[in-house]
């Protein structure tokens, strides 16, 4: 991991397509925004993750906050998945490697071909507020570390209600 994304600075525009056909870019959206990066198709912990997610999608609109999840799948792979696993949560596909460096994520090599064919990013969460810096970082080098979602929610919920500082901006 060569950088490391800066909490209060801005996120990278990086645009990626979505499995509903349009193309996306968290950082010029506005609002409060929460992009979940996921391992991608071959995870079964990730299902797990994204299934909470997508059944959270309501509690997380009714507090203001739009969401996405991202891979480095390519399109066609997140859109078979999302369509099985019955996902309505907004899918975003093909997030390159040098994207992963930017955004300070862990990437790891497939362990057998039958896994998946490229290097992917291992979990990362970021959440972007209103001013489109980068109030809230989790990154993680294993599929087993994932922030607890409706903590999550809860401390997003606290500091949009208290006005709560960006944390960890200590250099």
């Amino acid at each position: 991991m060569s950088t490391k994304i800066t909490a209060g600075g801005a996120s990278p525009a990086f645009s990626w397509p979505s499995v509903s056909g349009a193309s996306v870019a968290p950082a010029n959206e506005t609002g409060w925004r929460l992009l979940v990066v996921y391992r991608g198709k071959h995870c079964p912990l990730c299902k797990k993750y994204l299934a909470e997610l997508n059944g959270m999608q309501d509690d997380f609109e009714t507090a203001g906050i739009r969401v996405w999840a991202l891979s480095s799948d390519p399109l066609d792979r997140a859109r078979s998945e999302a369509e099985a696993e019955s996902w309505t949560l907004p899918i975003l596909a093909e997030l390159s490697e040098p994207q992963m460096r930017e955004l300070g994520l862990y990437i790891s090599s497939p362990r057998t071909p039958e896994e998946t064919d490229r290097n992917f990013a291992e979990p990362g969460v970021f959440v972007l507020n209103p001013q489109g810096q980068v109030q809230i970082v989790d990154i993680s080098n294993a599929p087993f570390v994932r922030p607890d979602l409706k903590g999550l929610l809860g401390g997003i919920q606290f500091v949009k209600t208290k006005d709560y500082p960006i944390r960890g901006t200590v250099e």
